[in-house]
């Protein structure tokens, strides 16, 4: 089946969504975007859903199937990601040591800089050892407002 690709407006800016017809396989951030929004298919409908349930605070899980293009070492970094809690941060090297050893901590990050599946596999929950934000294919200060709106300090505008 040839990709679905749908542009769904949020707070943080249009995500570029793109499914297979029953994975979801890419979210990024697209600043270049200028046109309305486009919703086509199952999937994208239901990460619109479960997005603006999110960006509302109804959401803490997402249940969408998911299906990112990646490496062996990417897919259980970014499954590993998946295990962080909802408002809840972990840091590069934790993570490292999570995935077997502190000397995969460079290989750990450049799998979170490659995720493809923005705010559903949770890069944005991983910082930096001395607490700093660092590196996020969106932008820092969406890492901010995500980190800030699970912590429940932000309340973003509705979709």
């Amino acid at each position: 089946m040839k990709p679905l690709t749908s542009f769904i407006d949020s707070p943080l800016g249009f995500l570029e969504i793109v499914s297979d017809g029953n994975y979801l396989v890419k979210a990024e951030f697209s600043d270049n975007y200028d046109g309305s929004e486009i919703v086509v298919g199952k999937v994208a409908e239901k990460v619109k859903r479960e997005l603006r349930e999110y960006f509302n605070g109804k959401r803490k899980k997402f249940t969408v199937k998911l299906k990112p293009d990646g490496t062996e070492f990417q897919k259980q970094v970014w499954d590993d990601l998946l295990l962080i809690p909802y408002g809840k941060t972990i840091t590069y090297r934790q993570q490292a040591l999570r995935l077997g050893g502190v000397e995969k901590i460079r290989a750990t990050a450049s799998a979170n800089g490659k995720n493809p599946i923005a705010i559903i596999i949770p890069c944005h929950r991983v910082i930096g050892s001395d607490g700093s934000l660092t590196g996020y294919g969106g932008g820092l200060w969406r890492k901010e407002k995500l980190l800030l709106l699970e912590k429940g300090l932000l309340q973003p505008e509705l979709f």
